[in-house]
């Protein structure tokens, strides 16, 4: 059961989906299409609708298309000129126009002809045919008229010509400003021929906001609409389309903004609206508030636009600005001498392959312009006014910084908190201050503190999910009683210490990961073993040389494995490489061999091969039948050259653990197995990467390709990830096999346990946010290999607890600091309509007094506009606080 406009709805199975409403109108498909056919055909009886007489016109734009006669089409089109009309020429209806009827558009005295206006020029002209031989292929509608003063006309409803007659009066005013009183925009002045609807300029403008359209394919669109047929015939006004637009939209701009056209006097910034709902003190917040509090921190983000670009002008000095520096773009007079002024420090970056890197040393080509930087607001993604700067080559630092110094000058008195959001932080804030302060034309408020945050521009705004507000405040207050009052105490001191230090020191924020000691890897094995060998009266070199024996069955591992994928053909040098690795392993085998501590009498008895015999079917780990790009592959195969056999190393692992207590050489498999436990937690450490990226290489590079090349080069991603995973597997299959031979006892082999193919899988489900049925899953037992076995001892069990009520508290705080912000915001935005309110109500009040009528009745207009704005959010407020209907506004 839901709510719905305030009353219970309950959704039902009976909700018709677009298949049913599809399949009742199928039944009617034929009725649909006869109905369509019948308003071909003229209206029976064949009259004019209004005198009576024999209609020969029909407008299709007129409800019910009206069969008319002439004198009654002209008179009853007198106020819709822009329709267009069709004639019965006795098979059809062909398209004509309203000026062959003889209809004419008068200015001035409410569209009455004018008295002024001798009869003469009242006669309609007819049309001269022998001056238009040349056009005898197109269609009569499409020819303007000749020998009279008619205007193009560009109507949402298509291109017309227009027979028009001015008012003559003396006092009259001119030609150009009778258009715009009856609503016609002239793209010229001193004999205008072309004229533009407000309705078609608004409708362009909105296209273009919301649709994107382009002023050629919304012209186009005109064309189409004028003749579906000979679109191609109509008379081309795009340029002029693009200048009255131009013109247009500064005039709708200064409209809306309380018609301040005075530069001197100009805000910058002014004809732009900045978000409603960031906090603007003196505006939807009182200056009087605790502007140092949390909820008021300024949330911005700051990014580059390389599409954006712009060719270089040809007359660069005959530039017409219309609202330099009053919308969104900077002024561009003191951005120019700021750029001048202000030289460019190239630093090596230590970030990724930004663009905003790469292209800082791109040539500008033929470009004024390469690409804008912004700045806007991190929830709301408002840009500010004033902000937005031009790339002269690429993404640098003064570009940025003029753009953030500027964002953080609108409407932020009193506000000190930012957090600032840029892809490139990590570089652009080490230089920001000292660029700031060292120029003339900029300047930040020393009492700011600015804090910095990287890759946060896709941040969400504030979730849907408010119900987990609820989750989280219960989850911790059950958790909440499971610990003791001490314990809750200091973990909240260093909660707080943690908050309140980390951005000074990042290592305060380890209090919130588990503090586990990790599996010693097995250079730490050996550095621990090279120590203590001394002490314990090892064979000097020993431990060296255990490692290194390691390290050739690792290499003999790969190469085997490369043996198993030498079917795909390789190339010359590839085969150079990989014979030259064979070569190097079997220097190192026979170096090994040859070396001081093999000289030891180990003839007595024979290498133990069984215990080193695979317990697993080598075609599981050693074998890769997929394509693979990695570098293990690129270096090891069989192509022109053998691999060499197993070495089989005189380690103690080789002999087993009683030949090597019968020959006092227990020390040395001892050393081997702790070199072993090492090896293996690198392998196993290996594997957790792997399976980490396969996962991460599923979900977000595999699923998300569209096309062929795309998809091809995902899967070698996870085929060369494979081929590591394998490579590791087999390794640590190595080490678990010496460890049984080294007599390892069974409590460290529940430690180490066997490895089989099916746990080498990994589900990207665990990724999804509120993924279900996963309960009962259980993770391989590498994966928990760090965690202690005991798990019911009092440290372990403290740590988890201390770490679990860390987080859910967070989570809790998370959803109080978002519950209180957002119910500010929702104040916060209330207040704004009731500003913008009282902002009209004076304009209204100023031009009522100075007698500007129209200014007046628009002002009262947009007042309430906003009042009612403000009117509907404190509804919706009192609807969601049923129980406190209270709104502090």
């Amino acid at each position: 059961m839901v709510l719905l406009h305030g009353q219970p709805y309950a959704f039902t199975s009976e909700v018709q989906t677009q298949n049913d409403y599809i399949h009742e109108w199928l039944p009617q498909k034929k009725d649909f299409l006869q109905i369509l056919l019948e308003l071909e055909a003229p209206p029976v009886p064949w009259i004019c609708k209004i005198c009576q007489k024999d209609g020969v016109y029909r407008c299709p734009d007129c409800m019910h298309q009206p069969l008319l006669c002439t004198s009654c089409c002209c008179m009853m089109h007198e106020t819709h000129p822009f329709h267009r009309i069709q004639q019965w020429i006795g098979d059809f209806f062909e398209d004509t126009a309203l000026h062959m009827t003889g209809l004419q558009l008068h200015f001035g005295h409410g569209g009455a002809p004018c008295p002024s206006t001798s009869d003469n020029q009242q006669d309609p002209p007819s049309t001269d045919d022998e001056e238009w031989e040349d056009m005898e292929n197109i269609p009569p509608h499409l020819w303007p008229p000749v020998g009279s003063r008619y205007l193009t006309i560009v109507d949402v409803t298509g291109v017309h010509f227009v027979l028009v007659c001015a008012c003559q009066c003396s006092n009259a005013d001119s030609y150009h400003m009778q258009l715009f009183q009856a609503k016609l925009c002239p793209s010229s002045f001193e004999k205008p021929s072309t004229a533009f609807t407000f309705s078609v300029l608004d409708d362009f403008l909105r296209d273009n906001v919301e649709c994107g359209t382009s002023g050629m394919n919304y012209y186009s669109k005109l064309c189409q609409i004028t003749s579906n047929v000979f679109p191609h015939l109509v008379v081309d006004r795009y340029w002029e389309l693009l200048q009255v637009a131009w013109q247009w939209r500064l005039l709708k701009l200064l409209k809306w903004s309380g018609f301040q056209d005075n530069k001197e006097g100009s805000k910058k910034g002014d004809l732009a609206i900045f978000c409603a709902v960031c906090p603007q003190p003196g505006i939807n917040v009182s200056p009087m508030s605790n502007l140092d509090h949390w909820k008021y921190t300024r949330m911005v983000v700051m990014d580059g636009n390389f599409k954006v670009e712009h060719m270089h002008e040809r007359w660069p000095d005959d530039q017409v600005w219309l609202m330099d520096g009053r919308g969104f773009m900077v002024t561009n007079p003191p951005y120019q001498a700021y750029l001048k002024a202000t030289p460019h420090i190239m630093e090596k970056s230590p970030c990724n392959n930004h663009k905003a890197i790469s292209q800082a040393n791109a040539s500008c080509r033929k470009l004024n312009s390469m690409g804008v930087g912004a700045t806007a607001c991190t929830w709301h993604g408002c840009f500010y006014p004033h902000s937005i700067v031009d790339f002269q080559k690429g993404e640098r630092q003064l570009n940025m910084d003029y753009t953030l110094a500027n964002a953080l000058s609108y409407n932020m008195a009193g506000i000190n908190n930012i957090l600032c959001f840029y892809d490139i932080n990590c570089t652009y804030m080490k230089n920001m201050q000292r660029c700031v302060d060292g120029s003339g034309f900029l300047h930040i408020p020393a009492s700011m503190r600015i804090t910095a945050g990287i890759s946060m521009w896709h941040m969400h705004g504030h979730k849907k999910e408010l119900a987990s507000a609820l989750l989280a405040r219960e989850v911790f207050e059950k958790f909440k009683d499971a610990i003791t009052p001490t314990q809750q105490n200091c973990w909240i001191k260093q909660e707080e210490a943690a908050l309140l230090h980390h951005i000074d020191d990042p290592s305060v924020m380890d209090v919130f990961e588990i503090q586990l000691k990790k599996a010693p890897m097995v250079h730490a094995v050996e550095l621990q073993l090279l120590q203590k060998s001394t002490k314990q009266g090892v064979h000097h070199g020993a431990t060296s040389w255990i490692t290194h024996s390691l390290v050739i069955e690792e290499g003999e591992i790969i190469l085997k494995m490369s043996e198993k994928d030498g079917r795909q053909k390789k190339s010359e040098l590839e085969r150079l490489t990989i014979a030259c690795c064979a070569d190097k392993l079997a220097a190192q085998i026979y170096m090994s061999m040859d070396d001081e501590f093999t000289q030891n009498d180990v003839s007595n008895g024979q290498p133990n091969l069984s215990a080193r015999t695979d317990t697993l079917d080598d075609d599981e780990i050693f074998s890769n039948s997929s394509d693979s790009n990695s570098s293990v592959d690129e270096v090891c195969g069989r192509d022109g050259f053998k691999v060499p056999k197993p070495s089989y190393l005189p380690l103690p692992s080789r002999f087993g653990i009683h030949h090597c207590k019968a020959n006092k050489a227990d020390s040395l498999a001892k050393m081997e197995l702790e070199l072993h436990m090492g090896q293996a937690n690198d392998a196993l450490h290996g594997l957790h990467l792997a399976l980490a990226d396969k996962a991460v290489v599923f979900r977000g590079v595999v699923r998300p390709t569209t096309n062929y090349s795309m998809r091809t080069w995902a899967w070698q991603m996870i085929h060369s990830i494979d081929t590591s995973m394998k490579q590791y597997a087999a390794i640590y299959r190595q080490c678990q096999m010496a460890m049984i031979a080294l007599g390892t006892k069974s409590d460290m082999l529940d430690h180490y346990q066997e490895l089989h193919k099916s746990q080498l899988s990994i589900s990207t489900a665990a990724f999804t946010q509120g993924a279900h049925n996963h309960r009962s899953s259980q993770l391989p037992w590498f994966w928990t290999i760090d965690i202690p076995k005991d798990t019911n001892s009092k440290s372990w069990l403290t740590e988890f607890y201390h770490i679990h009520w860390l987080c859910t508290k967070a989570a809790q705080d998370h959803w109080a600091e978002e519950e209180e912000l957002l119910t500010c915001e929702f104040q916060w935005v209330v207040n704004y309509f009731q500003h913008r309110a009282k902002i009209w109500n004076k304009i209204y009040m100023d031009n009522k007094s100075a007698g500007n009528l129209g200014a007046a009745c628009y002002a009262a207009r947009q007042q309430a506009v906003y009042e009612q704005l403000g009117e509907q959010g404190e509804l919706i407020w009192q609807g969601m606080n049923q129980n406190d209907g209270t709104f502090n506004g």
